[in-house]
């Protein structure tokens, strides 16, 4: 049995939402996941419990892929149709060559103004809070990677897109400047993530299923395997006890293995290689 949950996150909960019911299910009180998801958005979580919690770390993902849905006509003050509107006006619906054109546009490395509803923290304070009291901040800006991006369907009133992004891109944030390049106002309706690196939503169980008791298991050794170089050590006791080891290895960080039992991420450092982290 392992210790890994790929759930499909219904809408209308936070994720800490979704952990705390899965903590009741799986009578334990060490429980994470390795990415938000907005209360609004459905779709793929990777859920850590137990002694897994450790590995969190090493398996956030670089790569996220999602569906978007945007209503055309209003603008919201979070970015999407669960807050307050706070313009709104006629909208003419896009054609699939300008829309094409202008998500491709979005294509590779790019600086983003993070969401002043999220939570990213300026002199000690979460920009939402900023927000709520209205007080003036200056927005900062990250490195996001598009990696692909493109149409999917044409509504009446507004559009879907598909996007596979780097870690930290915000897709309401995304779908905002998209929105600016039409030179139209909307919002985002609809939010769901399909996959998260190769873990799709085919491989997820629904929220509701795993509160009944149905659900699947995962280890962290399928998934820190496909990450790292896996390296099998017979002296267990040296890695439990974190010391430095020498291996006949190039790679940079390896994943020690007794078999399938995963042990520690370890670093090369100077012809050696020491402990990241232990995970028995």
């Amino acid at each position: 049995m392992g210790n890994v949950l790929f759930v499909n996150k219904p809408s209308g909960m936070t994720s800490f939402d979704v952990c705390f019911k899965l903590r009741k299910v799986l009578h334990t009180k060490k429980i994470g996941h390795t990415g938000t998801l907005d209360p609004l958005a459905t779709g793929v979580m990777i859920v850590l419990f137990d002694k897994a919690t450790k590995a969190n770390p090493f398996l956030v993902s670089d790569r996220k892929t999602y569906r978007c849905e945007v209503q055309l006509g209003i603008r919201t003050d979070t970015l999407d149709i669960d807050g307050n509107i706070i313009e709104s006006s006629s909208y003419q619906a896009p054609n699939k060559e300008e829309l094409d054109q202008i998500l491709s546009s979005f294509l590779g490395e790019s600086l983003q103004e993070v969401p002043l509803t999220s939570a990213v923290s300026v002199d000690g304070k979460r920009l939402y809070q900023y927000q709520r009291q209205g007080l003036e901040v200056e927005i900062p800006k990250r490195m996001i990677n598009v990696y692909s991006i493109e149409f999917e369907e044409i509504l009446n009133d507004g559009f879907v897109f598909q996007c596979e992004v780097s870690s930290g891109t915000y897709i309401r944030a995304l779908a905002r400047d998209i929105l600016k390049k039409m030179s139209q106002i909307g919002t985002v309706r609809k939010l769901q993530r399909t996959a998260i690196d190769t873990i799709g939503l085919e491989e997820c169980d629904d929220l509701e299923k795993i509160l009944n008791g149905e659900y699947r298991t995962h280890s962290v050794y399928e998934l820190l395997s496909q990450r790292y170089p896996v390296i099998s050590y017979e002296d267990t006791a040296a890695i439990r006890n974190g010391k430095k080891i020498k291996l006949d290895s190039d790679e940079k960080q390896v994943l020690i293995c007794d078999g399938t039992e995963v042990l520690a991420v370890y670093e090369k450092e100077n012809g050696s290689y020491r402990c990241l982290r232990g995970l028995w």
